[in-house]
């Protein structure tokens, strides 16, 4: 995959199946991750070089992101300003 402009492709972390306490959480439950590793990394926009590259592990908002699968696994694909963090 090779994404276009300011984009990238993320895979999310997993969600949590257990609570700090040992409680385990139900599907329902369950919450979208919002942590994630880069994957790849389109060439920017606007001459303005991308600040992430592949590898990094960042936080990105709630509801950032287009979701998609791609040979069985599940990515997102945002663009750089809906990271808010590298870790």
């Amino acid at each position: 995959m090779k994404p276009i402009n300011d984009r990238v492709v993320v895979k999310p972390a997993k969600a949590e199946e257990k609570t700090a306490g040992g409680i385990i959480i139900p599907d329902t439950a369950k919450e979208k991750p919002q942590r994630g590793e880069i994957v790849a990394v389109g060439p920017g926009k606007d001459g303005n070089a991308m600040t992430v590259s592949v590898g990094d592990t960042v936080l990105y908002g709630k509801y950032a992101g287009q979701e998609m699968t791609y040979e069985g696994v599940d990515y997102l694909i945002m663009r750089e300003d809906d990271i808010l963090v590298i870790l």
